[in-house]
């Protein structure tokens, strides 16, 4: 059984015929200290991977099904990255919240112009990216 929110109803395909379920096992895989957010490397584990992973996951995911990555302000002037395609919301690090309900209702597109500006973001994403496709 999968954690992440929108699990259930996660249903679209990528050119290949995945589904973000899918994806999300492969990723399970991959996600690394070096792929967390610098800032959140103290809280990253094994049994925790999804921490500080959301905004190179959501635009990775976007990369391969489209839609939009949205954004959930945390009240600290961050973002936490999800995506919505068509109907289908889905957020494959929503676990690293543990029982925290996020509100998925108050949200703001993100910009990868923005996100990608920090360098760090960008390797991290493009090191995720190569670890997936190969």
């Amino acid at each position: 059984m999968y954690r992440f929110y929108g699990w259930q109803t996660a249903d679209v395909t990528d050119a290949q015929g995945r589904t973000p379920r899918d994806l999300y096992d492969l990723l399970c895989g991959i996600w690394c200290a070096e792929t967390c957010a610098p800032r959140m490397r103290d809280r990253w584990s094994e049994d925790n991977p999804t921490v500080g992973q959301c905004s190179i996951t959501a635009f990775l995911m976007q990369d391969l099904f489209g839609g939009k990555v949205m954004g959930i302000p945390l009240g600290d002037g961050n973002y936490h990255c999800f995506n919505v395609v068509g109907d289908c919301v889905f957020d494959l690090t929503s676990e690293q919240f543990g029982d925290r309900a996020l509100d998925y209702e108050d949200v703001v597109e993100q910009s990868r112009e923005t996100h990608f500006a920090k360098q760090e973001k960008r390797q991290r994403y493009e090191y995720l990216r190569g670890r997936l496709l190969g």
